[in-house]
């Protein structure tokens, strides 16, 4: 391990070794594919990923389960004997609402492919865990419905255990991996011309990747016209100019988000995020892109 290493917190470590286990790939890749064949794209993809929302809503519907056991752990220990209805009430409600977390969290870990073989390992025991919270929140509550109140309140506790485990581990995927944001937020934006390509170099409807102060763009000659985007998709980080031109939309090669060539916004998911557009120039022969000074759609 190196100094560097040795300095990160240890759950940091713990969760990076977790992504280290390659053991998990085979039986984790078959999971992923069996889910991308389940959900096909479309509409119901789009809004399992929060295409319509405008940021994922795995982590919005998460909040639901673990409040809800949350509540009923904390009402086992100071609630007494006339909490215990309302604990019940709390755990069915939390595994009724563990159901659309759980799958709109399976599509976007689906989704992680190829980014990252270890992005994919640990999003695989984040899930086990949280599925592992899952089945002991519902064995306590079979628990407390036989009377074994003692039994009951132990699984509730061995529950919240195991989505701890979960909760860190998501964590780590979206603020230390960065699955679920938008993968274009840091993309630059100059506000002066900077050309980037030869005209003549510029295909009518045929993708081209460019370099804008270092970071990669995607220019399209469609209609007459030429539009430039980030090339970096905001979903996984696809790069657009390996895709095709459907209509006026460019389609990313790896989960198939549509985005307009007018102004980046989203035609069809999984992306939930639009794709930043830049001002685009032709002048003696050379194309140059500047940020685009109208708000985007």
């Amino acid at each position: 391990m190196s100094n560097a290493e040795a300095r990160l917190p240890r759950l940091h470590r713990l969760a990076e070794r977790i992504g280290a286990v390659a053991g998990l790939d085979d039986p984790a890749e078959a999971v992923a594919k069996w889910v991308r064949g389940a959900i096909p794209r479309g509409p119901v993809k789009d809004v399992l990923s929060g295409t319509p929302l405008g940021h994922a809503v795995h982590p919005l519907l998460t909040d639901l389960p673990i409040g809800t056991w949350t509540s009923a752990v904390v009402l086992d220990v100071v609630g007494g004997r006339a909490a215990r209805p309302a604990s019940r009430r709390l755990i069915a409600a939390g595994i009724l609402a563990a159901v659309p977390a759980a799958t709109t969290g399976l599509n976007d870990w689906a989704d992680t492919t190829p980014a990252s073989d270890a992005v994919r390992r640990i999003g695989a025991v984040h899930a086990v865990a949280n599925v592992t919270g899952l089945g002991l929140f519902a064995a306590s509550l079979a628990a407390r419905m036989r009377d074994r109140h003692a039994k009951g309140v132990a699984l509730g506790l061995a529950g919240m255990g195991a989505l701890t485990v979960g909760g860190h581990l998501g964590g780590h995927l979206s603020f230390a991996r960065g699955v679920g944001v938008d993968q274009t937020v840091f993309e630059p934006a100059p506000e002066d011309w900077t050309e980037v390509l030869d005209d003549a170099v510029l295909r009518d409807g045929e993708p081209r990747a460019a370099q804008l102060d270092g970071h990669p763009i995607v220019l399209v000659r469609h209609n007459g016209r030429v539009v430039a985007l980030a090339d970096r998709c905001a979903h996984r980080g696809g790069r657009l100019h390996e895709g095709e031109l459907v209509g006026d939309c460019i389609e990313c090669p790896l989960h198939g988000s549509r985005f307009s060539l007018d102004d980046g916004s989203v035609e069809r998911g999984p992306s939930a995020y639009p794709q930043p557009t830049y001002e685009v120039r032709v002048e003696n022969g050379r194309i140059a892109v500047r940020a685009s000074r109208s708000p985007q759609a």
